[in-house]
């Protein structure tokens, strides 16, 4: 086993035997679109919109998008060239944008990384679930994985990788959508119900294969199994060849805070084998961590 900050799960949606070696895609689509809105709230005298335009920009950056001219960075971020260009000279000066010595466009320099890691470092469950991530995947021989919600997904916050070949490769870091994952699906389970439904009907649900559930109903009646169970399961919902079996993390009020999951590929796991012999040590682990949270 190695332990692992870095892991990314791409998106099939079409039939494709798997590669000798995992397969990464972006999070998000290869199309320029803006990342979000940048009006500033009209009611709030606080909001500094230079700050944000250079947040835009550092997150228009992506694994479709690793380099970018001046004129592709303000499409993807949503803004004008002028905007863009200011934004960029003060990441430049600061370190956290740099030119590619060959092309000359903008690439992320690794400065950028001190941003996330800083929360990482900090971060409560991380450290609780390190240990016992460890012994889950050496139980299991899979790849277990820690993660916690943001807004509609979840985020990986922590890994440990198997040995053994895995079929898509996703780092921490990496956001899967509530509704077609399986550590989403725990952590909705342990919501109230009228909160659940209002997380899923929030955003879009498209099909990430052919074996997605796309419709609140299922999804909902997917949640109930869970409550009964204590697991949460994802067969081939978000990658071909992937699977999923997540239990639900609670901090010591027993608020639900995260989840965490395996990820067994259907080249060595039918669904039926898979929970059987791997959701009960999932359930265990996510228990133990759960032991070791403070109450916020």
């Amino acid at each position: 086993m190695r332990t692992s900050t870095a892991h990314r799960r791409s998106s099939d949606t079409a039939a494709s035997a798997d590669a000798a070696a995992p397969r990464t895609s972006p999070s998000t689509p290869p199309a320029y679109a803006p990342v979000a809105s940048l009006s500033e709230p009209a009611s709030d005298s606080l909001f500094n919109l230079s700050l944000a335009k250079g947040l835009q920009v550092l997150c228009a950056f992506n694994a479709a998008h690793r380099s970018m001219t001046l004129a592709e960075i303000a499409q993807a971020a949503g803004m004008t060239k002028a905007s863009a260009q200011r934004s960029v000279h003060t990441l430049q000066a600061l370190g956290y944008i740099g030119k590619h010595p060959s092309t000359r466009r903008f690439v992320l320099l690794p400065r950028v990384v001190e941003l996330g890691f800083n929360y990482l470092d900090a971060h409560p469950m991380i450290s609780a679930a390190h240990t016992y991530l460890a012994q889950l995947a050496r139980q299991s021989g899979e790849t277990a994985t820690l993660s916690e919600p943001a807004g509609t997904h979840m985020v990986y916050l922590a890994q440990v990788l198997t040995t053994q070949h895995i079929p898509v490769l996703t780092p921490v870091g990496t956001q899967v959508p509530l509704y077609a994952s399986s550590c989403g699906r725990a952590y909705l389970s342990q919501l109230p119900g009228a909160q659940a439904l209002a997380l899923l009907q929030q955003a879009p649900m498209p099909p990430r294969t052919r074996a997605t559930l796309t419709t609140v109903d299922a999804v909902m009646a997917q949640l109930a199994q869970c409550q009964q169970t204590g697991y949460a399961t994802n067969c081939e919902e978000l990658f071909l060849g992937d699977m999923g079996i997540a239990a639900p993390v609670f901090n010591a009020r027993g608020v639900v805070v995260g989840a965490i999951h395996l990820a067994p590929p259907t080249s060595r796991w039918n669904m039926a084998d898979a929970q059987q012999a791997l959701a009960p040590l999932v359930i265990e682990c996510a228990r133990a961590v759960s032991q070791l949270l403070p109450a916020d």
